[in-house]
């Protein structure tokens, strides 16, 4: 998904294997079930075009506009998105993405992404995958929709049309969005462990990623997806981190919490994008000295890290998000 980090579990292959339904058994009831339910439990989803998003910038060197587009090439702000498994892209900068947010009016958010991982001309409306999270700020409840082709071979001809979307209650929508089973295998849920967006550079630099940091969310809608793992919420006291926003205790804290600081490997990322101030994006929009931050931010990371580690260690403050009651973010410095 627009925020989604890492794609794990072998839901669908498990059942596929065990000789579960195929996609004509189950596609119009499963999929017409689920979108129904998301839109009575949240709201519904509008027809759209990729075409009217916010295109992502792919560049170099601080800001250069390449003269050429490359398989594997490395970039300022490059998709944190790893390929699934089998399948074969061009890398992690890839220029053409676009960015949505179809409603934010302080009940529901609706945030699509419609995602290029293979090179094409600029203009194209055929994209690798679109994607859509749905979700109540009211409920905390999250749905998740993905349009995706098999295409192992990597062949740019094959894609998704973006320039009509349709909702996944319409007839046509039945057809383009994926089965919830297979969306829910790509585990979005691990790395959207704080919440149901993810920040990263690569999508941040639209300016269309809705936000609720520390809002309610559960994924308690379709069985697939009520399958999660359910993250917990990490925490310390006084901790500068956690004051604006989660740290949720898969992906996160694991992995992702030192991505933002530049302390662990993100791949085709340029060296530029790994100087400091630009290597540590967290907190967004960061304009304090290296020294500066060290002394504001460095005990806490370490110290989710411990609890990350361990969460009932002592001064570990862990609670399942589902139950956090929806506060006000503290206004960033």
């Amino acid at each position: 998904m627009s925020a989604r980090l890492a794609a794990c579990g072998s839901l669908l292959a498990v059942t596929l294997l065990a000789g579960g339904p195929s996609r004509g058994d189950i596609q119009a009831p499963s999929l017409a079930a689920y979108a129904k339910e998301c839109e009575l439990r949240i709201a519904a989803l509008p027809e759209f075009d990729c075409a009217s998003g916010a295109l992502v910038p792919i560049t170099v060197d601080g800001g250069k506009v390449p003269q050429q587009y490359l398989p594997g090439m490395s970039c300022d702000r490059p998709s944190l998105l790893p390929p699934e498994k089998g399948e074969k892209t061009d890398g992690q900068c890839v220029p053409n993405s676009r960015a949505l947010v179809l409603r934010d009016d302080g009940k529901v958010q609706i945030s699509a992404f419609c995602r290029q991982r293979l090179i094409r001309p600029a203009g194209t409306q055929l994209f690798d995958e679109i994607d859509i999270v749905l979700h109540s700020i009211e409920t905390g409840s999250t749905c998740w929709f993905r349009a995706k082709k098999h295409n192992p071979a990597g062949d740019p001809g094959i894609g998704v049309a973006g320039s009509r979307v349709p909702p996944p209650t319409s007839p046509a929508g039945r057809s383009f969005w994926n089965l919830p089973a297979e969306v829910a295998a790509q585990n979005c849920g691990f790395c959207h462990d704080s919440g149901p967006f993810y920040y990263s550079p690569f999508i941040g630099q639209t300016g269309r990623i809705p936000s609720d940091p520390l809002g309610k969310y559960a994924n308690d809608i379709g069985r697939p997806f009520q399958a999660w793992p359910k993250p917990l919420s990490l925490s310390t006291r006084g901790n500068t981190c956690t004051g604006c926003h989660r740290i949720g205790s898969e992906y996160t804290c694991r992995t992702g919490m030192y991505q933002s600081i530049g302390a662990a490997h993100i791949v085709n990322l340029d060296e530029w994008g790994q100087r400091y101030p630009q290597s540590h994006w967290m907190p967004i929009d960061n304009l304090w000295i290296k020294a500066q931050w060290e002394v504001i931010y460095a005990q806490s990371v370490k110290a989710l890290g411990e609890c990350c580690e361990n969460p009932k260690a002592p001064g570990c403050i862990a609670q399942r998000i589902e139950a956090s009651p929806k506060t006000s973010a503290r206004p960033r410095k």
